[in-house]
């Protein structure tokens, strides 16, 4: 167990899927946090072992052949965390419990469960196993905020709806008293969020790329037209961290995931047409606790932390 009395006053825990998820999401977060001195620990719940392989020469790693990209996602995450600050990251239930569902993609636009699933996949494990696991990472770490996907997963990942649902029940079992007292004393995370992307932001981004000439980054998907319920209308929203002075720390952390993530992809794209500034800006859903102070602007609050004292333990 940690040195709690060394611990940092403040402290974020995220709960993720797989490697690259973390960065995708809130990297830039992440990397403002540890650059204000605040804890933050990052537990991903599978390798990823079934992720689409974009580098040529390594698709040998895949499932269907030697089965090792798990193992290489395993360095690019440690690569990823070093670009962000982050030293604090850990595999639930240590590397290999849980192995990567993988997914396919429904005929409305949306992921779901393959058809054939592994069975130590995330998506078959003992519920109550899993958020255990966790229940010991919370007590551990004790962080006042949590942040994890959204009930949906953002876009339907069976893994992400996993973790959602383990992340959201683990805080519960956490705070009870007479649950597994071995696992140490009651923890009660103040606020919980859901990442998000706003509604708002992604069609100013879509409409510069457009602008610009881009008919392919995010192909299919029009500034002005319906959008994939990944993302959230702004009036859902109700915390934007600006963490621009941040962003070439998450894009660099989103090239070390670079089975994944191409360097020509849609979210270097997305950062080289609407700007540092902007790509820096990520969003959250509050769904647990009080909200702090709010920028008068927007409504929004502008730290996680917002309404936390920091001595709060």
């Amino acid at each position: 167990m940690a040195d709690t009395a060394a611990a940092p006053g403040l402290r974020l825990l995220l709960v993720h899927a797989h490697p690259d998820d973390e960065s995708i999401g809130q990297g830039a977060t992440m990397a403002k946090y540890v650059a204000e001195g605040r804890g933050v620990t990052l537990v991903t719940c599978t390798a990823g072992e079934m992720g689409e392989i974009l580098v040529p020469e390594l698709e040998h790693l895949a499932a269907d052949r030697d089965d090792r990209l798990g193992e290489h996602r395993r360095g690019e995450l440690d690569d990823a965390m070093a670009a962000l600050g982050v030293t604090d990251h850990r595999f639930l239930g240590g590397f290999g419990r849980y192995r990567d569902s993988g997914m396919k993609w429904h005929e409305d636009g949306h992921a779901i469960a393959a058809d054939d699933v592994h069975e130590n996949a995330f998506w078959h494990a003992d519920f109550t196993e899993a958020a255990t696991l966790l229940v010991e990472v919370i007590r551990e770490v004790r962080p006042q905020v949590l942040v994890t996907y959204d009930e949906f997963g953002g876009y339907g990942h069976p893994d992400h709806i996993q973790a959602h649902r383990v992340a959201m029940y683990a805080a519960q079992l956490a705070a009870a008293p007479s649950y597994r007292r071995d696992l140490g004393p009651a923890w009660s995370i103040a606020k919980i969020y859901w990442g998000a992307i706003s509604e708002s932001r992604i069609r100013e981004g879509l409409r510069m790329l457009r602008e610009s000439g881009d008919t392919t980054t995010f192909e299919g998907m029009d500034p002005d037209g319906t959008l994939p319920p990944m993302f959230r209308a702004d009036e859902d929203i109700t915390c934007e961290v600006d963490a621009g002075d941040h962003v070439e720390k998450k894009l660099d952390a989103l090239r070390a995931h670079r089975t994944q993530i191409t360097t020509d992809g849609p979210f270097f794209a997305l950062s080289n047409n609407i700007g540092a500034q902007a790509f820096g800006r990520e969003q959250f859903v509050l769904v647990h606790g009080a909200p702090g102070e709010t920028d008068p602007a927007t409504g929004w609050e502008t730290d996680l932390f917002a309404g936390i004292a920091e001595s709060a333990d």
